[in-house]
């Protein structure tokens, strides 16, 4: 799901294929109880801007320790650690993750866990349309922004729209994470909708699509090979991207120019949303097991427990933290990394 910039050029993959949505509708059972619990359950109240929160008693867990709790958020999906300013956005779905109603915001977050703005940039306010916003990723002082079928631009500083660019006449379906490299954006299509009463379908495709510096809206790769994809990052080390599958795939892939379809890295127990590289270690947040595992050489070590609905986790390079959003909790929580 993010923020990199690697000069790195990448290849038209495979066309794809709908998945029967009868074979997949265990993995479904996680996420749709998710959405429901998020829409009948209001977030608690904000946070008083400015005041640093005491934290809980860290429970034991490999590898980490929880260090700060945040709560006040509304269905909050991506965290982003913008090394430049030394603050944390996190993007509010506010809602339905596929409903546009121009009412979704993202907040600014201190590092000692203080809510600098709970509505930094805010739909409906200030000429913003904000939907679903759900990845983030930042080059410079943009902060871009993956929005349903939309991706969206924003003055990473004042919250000052800056640009946007519409996917539905290319077929987008359901952004959901990006990443930049070369100066050109990625983003991944999960090519998910909801019906009338809720229940979660996978039309697909599954896509990566590519934003150049042209301006040129592309499509870099598709295939079922993706299984539903999620989070995006780039690995400096690998020199590829991680792509990491929601779907019954259940996979952990890397992805490089010219590959027919992704390969897998190392499998685990899926659901995953989030991905970060921290070292030589691939950090994954899982939905079916509610953990944060760190793969490396195909190896999977659970790093973090007990954390239900971890979307889209970022991470602090400069305090070894992972940042993770808890989505039907409404907050965020910080770990340290041991």
């Amino acid at each position: 799901m993010r923020t990199t910039v690697l000069c790195t050029t990448l290849a038209v993959a495979t066309a794809c294929q709908v998945v029967d949505r009868k074979k997949v509708a265990n993995v479904l059972d996680t996420l749709q109880a998710a959405m429901d619990t998020a829409a009948l359950v209001p977030p608690p109240p904000p946070a008083a801007p400015g005041a640093a929160l005491v934290p809980p008693p860290p429970p034991a867990a490999p590898g980490a320790t929880r260090t700060l709790t945040v709560p006040g958020f509304s269905t909050p999906e991506s965290v982003l650690h913008d090394s430049a300013q030394d603050i944390y956005f996190v993007s509010n779905i506010n809602g339905s993750p596929t409903a546009k109603d121009n009412n979704g915001f993202i907040s600014r977050v201190r590092p000692d866990g203080a809510i600098e703005n709970l509505k930094f940039i805010e739909g409906g306010r200030a000429g913003v349309t904000l939907n679903g916003p759900k990845g983030l990723a930042v080059a410079g002082d943009t902060l871009w922004v993956a929005d349903i079928d939309a991706v969206r631009a924003f003055n990473a500083r004042t919250g000052a729209p800056l640009d946007s660019f519409k996917l539905d006449s290319a077929g987008a379906v359901f952004l959901n994470d990006l990443t930049i490299a070369s100066g050109a954006i990625y983003i991944t299509d999960t090519g998910i909708k909801f019906d009338d009463v809720g229940n979660v379908l996978h039309p697909g495709p599954d896509r990566v699509f590519r934003i150049g510096p042209d301006r040129k809206i592309t499509v870099a790769a598709r295939g079922d090979s993706l299984g539903w994809p999620n989070g995006i990052t780039v690995d400096p080390v690998g020199k590829r991207f991680i792509i990491v599958s929601y779907g019954p795939r259940k996979a952990v892939l890397g992805w490089k120019p010219g590959d027919k379809a992704p390969k897998v890295i190392a499998k685990g127990a899926g659901g995953f949303d989030g991905v970060e590289v921290a070292g030589t270690q691939i950090l994954v947040s899982s939905w079916t097991d509610s953990t944060v595992s760190a793969y490396e050489s195909g190896q999977e070590v659970k790093v973090i427990t007990g954390v239900p609905s971890p979307a889209d986790i970022g991470y602090d390079a400069k305090r070894n933290r992972v940042l993770i959003p808890i989505l039907t909790g409404n907050r965020i929580e910080i770990w340290q990394l041991k």
